[in-house]
């Protein structure tokens, strides 16, 4: 099977504007731009997934199955957008939870690269060609300890001073991601 690339994309902040713990879509706002941003890459041959870490569930603010309905509803906002299914990877874990069963340290919780190798094993992905996009320096060290080869990192703020910010874009919204990114 021949490996595709992909675009990693982070859930609040990137897909949706980060109110808080966001488990029910009459809380969902789109970022503006993200529908065509996600469209510029599909243009560009990758395949788009999300990776996020979820950790309302552990909290107890809302259920897995609430962010599974939300999911289901932005989905039909994607296919109305001529977007493709877009695979979904979370993490519902924290260790700090209110939920026993979630409360543990994971391989999925991002700055882990769990979520990313398991989309990358189960959807055939060349990690070293592929982009991570996220608002949170996590999403980048996540990016990173994957193998991916570049990393857009989406926020007003300046990332950790010891941070390796080596093949790592810089900018402060969606719309200011570079058309080719190399």
């Amino acid at each position: 099977m021949q490996k595709q690339k992909a675009v990693f994309l982070d859930r609040d902040g990137i897909i949706n504007i980060d109110h808080g713990y966001v488990g029910h879509y009459h809380n969902f706002d789109y970022v503006e731009g993200v529908f065509d941003m996600i469209k510029h890459f599909v243009a560009q041959g990758f395949k788009p997934i999300i990776v996020t870490n979820q950790s309302g569930i552990a909290r107890g603010y809302f259920t897995e199955a609430d962010f599974l309905n939300l999911m289901k509803q932005v989905q039909d906002e994607f296919s109305e957008q001529g977007l493709p299914h877009i695979p979904v990877f979370y993490c519902p874990h924290h260790p700090e939870g209110n939920l026993s069963a979630y409360q543990v340290m994971c391989e999925c919780r991002k700055p882990k690269p769990g979520m990313l190798l398991n989309a990358a094993k189960q959807y055939a992905i060349d990690l070293p060609n592929s982009i991570m996009i996220g608002d949170s320096w996590r999403d980048i060290e996540a990016g990173q300890a994957a193998g991916v080869k570049w990393c857009v990192y989406v926020s007003d703020k300046a990332p950790p001073s010891e941070a390796d910010k080596s093949q790592v874009y810089l900018v402060n919204k969606l719309t200011d991601i570079p058309g080719s990114i190399e």
